[in-house]
């Protein structure tokens, strides 16, 4: 091949590998299942973020491209229908998010190609051999939530100095990996860690009212479609018992609670469009390394911290990435 072949190889491979560029119109249709773990509302910026990556590269829903949509409504126990149902309306890719989805769609198929949006450890979930060669029927972008948690509980001790005790709120059906590293990082900083389990929304009023009466100087919510599902009710309960919260998403900042600090979810929908059109023109899942995100936001939500009598050190909130006032 000769310098100016390989120039046009090279470019051809750089402007294939993004959604971000523009793509010819493939030639084949495709159907694809999605199966969301909140409602539809819920869920409307990571399907929205998805379609567009799709668009992005030639696949239009309505012309080349079917979508069977399956909500969970945030009820972990109805992912193995929904998966069942999908591999039986025999979609050529599903994309999912969040361990309940996976575990289900993973038991559900091992030949159709599942692509996760969001997921932590995949490894550890034993839906992957590894982050640079997955091997089955599982890829797509993993969030480490493990390596997360300190940093996140760095983040809190300076917004909250002085602070002693943190609870964190838990959702059992998440596996254990993102609690332990959650409690070995608080240890790490001093903290003394109160576990709070909920996966029910009655739970989550017992939840915040223990870590009122133990004293808490404020609650992690750790990952969990559930949690999404209840974040509106989780910042009311807290407001209620004076308890500033942090998450991983800034969905829960907008909606009331005081700090997040994370990567942007729809962008990894986003993202996710690339390996859905990289096996629709027939790569492997398994040949396709798991990708980590890159880029994490910390947001603020200074109305929560007032009325929650709570100043937030000028230099946390020059480094964050969205204020709300």
């Amino acid at each position: 091949m000769d310098r100016r072949s390989l120039l046009r190889a090279g470019l051809a491979g750089l402007f294939a590998a993004s959604p971000g560029t523009r793509a010819q119109t493939p030639s084949k249709n495709a159907r694809i299942g999605l199966l969301a773990n909140p409602n539809r509302d819920l869920a409307l910026p990571s399907t929205e973020a998805f379609l567009r990556g799709m668009r992005e590269l030639g696949w239009v829903e309505g012309k080349n491209l079917t979508v069977e949509y399956r909500w969970a409504d945030g009820d972990m126990d109805r992912h193995p229908a929904l998966a069942s149902e999908l591999v039986r309306a025999r979609v050529d890719v599903i994309v999912t998010a969040g361990p309940p989805a996976v575990r289900a769609l993973s038991q559900a198929t091992k030949t159709i190609p599942i692509v996760v949006a969001i997921m932590p450890d995949p490894v550890g979930l034993g839906v992957a051999a590894s982050l640079a060669h997955p091997g089955g029927n599982v890829t797509g972008l993993a969030n480490l939530f493990e390596e997360l948690t300190p940093k996140q509980l760095q983040i809190f001790t300076e917004a909250i100095p002085g602070a002693k005790r943190i609870a964190l709120l838990n959702d059992h059906s998440m596996g254990d990996s993102i609690l332990l590293a959650t409690q070995t990082a608080a240890r790490t900083l001093g903290l003394a860690a109160e576990v709070l389990q909920a996966n029910d929304p009655g739970h989550l009023d017992a939840a915040m009212s223990s870590a009122r009466r133990n004293r808490d100087d404020g609650v992690i919510v750790l990952p969990s479609p559930f949690f999404n599902r209840y974040r509106a009710r989780i910042a009311q309960l807290a407001e209620k018992n004076a308890l500033p919260t942090f998450s991983e998403a800034k969905e829960y900042v907008r909606d009331g609670g005081l700090l997040s600090y994370g990567p942007d979810f729809p962008q990894m929908y986003y993202r996710a469009a690339t390996y859905v059109d990289r096996i629709l023109k027939g790569e492997k899942p398994g040949d396709l390394p798991i990708e980590r995100p890159t880029k994490f936001e910390l947001a603020i939500n200074l109305k929560t911290a007032h009325s929650l009598g709570i100043t937030i050190p000028q230099p946390l909130l020059v480094r964050a990435d969205e204020v709300i006032k």
